[in-house]
């Protein structure tokens, strides 16, 4: 082949080649992009799912009195609370929150869940455990407005109590804005959280239904539909009786 020919063909090749190495960089940050997306997503409905098994077996071992679950408006359930120490050190965990619908929360219907954050911590007595449940109940109106209206300190912002287990429902839980459980070996128990923050997880939420909406937004408007991990949440409340 004469050597213009060659020096022609080499020279046509290399924008060629350019052009095939771009196309395959395109590809390879597009599938990344994906993959980290899914990823995010399954991570928050691995998270609502893991709540409805604590809120399951809670259910399931009658830890809470039917009188005072009954009574709660919002439900906050955060499964696997890591080195939660209450006395010493730091606490960080993330969970979902879920209302009754109907005027003053009245109904017998739950909301799409909302992604909170939880950190901080405690003062008071160690509950044990690298990995803790916890699961929080909003006893009020003006309870449910603190907890959505963002970050809170729980102790401080909010007033808690730690739930009893027994039938009777003491009075150091009347007027309480949250009284809160533990989950740990198997056990439920009442738990003090003071100290601990308690923060609504906007990026969660966007991630969850695809697109920038509040907490408020999620529970109060019904502003989204829920994903199937959430709809296992709210089924689990709404065959309780």
């Amino acid at each position: 082949m004469p050597l213009d020919v060659i020096f022609a063909t080499r020279r046509g090749a290399m924008p060629t080649l350019r052009i095939k190495t771009i196309c395959l960089s395109l590809m390879s940050l597009l599938l990344i992009s994906t993959v980290s997306a899914w990823s995010a997503d399954t991570k928050d409905e691995e998270t609502i799912k893991n709540a409805a098994a604590v809120l399951q077996a809670m259910l399931d071992s009658k830890a809470v009195p039917a009188s005072l679950l009954v009574t709660a408006n919002c439900i906050i359930v955060l499964p696997g609370v890591k080195k939660f120490a209450v006395g010493v050190g730091g606490s960080g965990g993330r969970g979902a929150m879920t209302c009754r619908t109907g005027k003053n929360f009245s109904g017998d219907e739950w909301s799409a869940p909302a992604m909170y954050t939880i950190g901080g911590a405690s003062a008071g007595l160690q509950v044990g455990g690298t990995s803790t449940d916890f699961v929080l109940l909003v006893m009020s109106p003006a309870a449910v407005n603190k907890v959505l209206a963002g970050k809170n300190k729980i102790g401080s912002d909010l007033s808690a109590a730690a739930g009893p287990t027994s039938a009777t429902v003491p009075a150091s839980v009347n007027g309480k804005d949250i009284v809160s459980y533990s989950h740990a070996k198997g056990l439920f128990a009442g738990a003090s959280i003071d100290g601990a923050s308690l923060e609504p997880d906007s990026s969660a939420d966007q991630r969850l239904y695809d697109k920038s909406v509040s907490a408020r937004e999620i529970v109060l408007d019904n502003a989204v539909k829920a994903t199937p991990a959430g709809q296992s949440l709210i089924s689990l409340l709404e065959k309780r009786g």
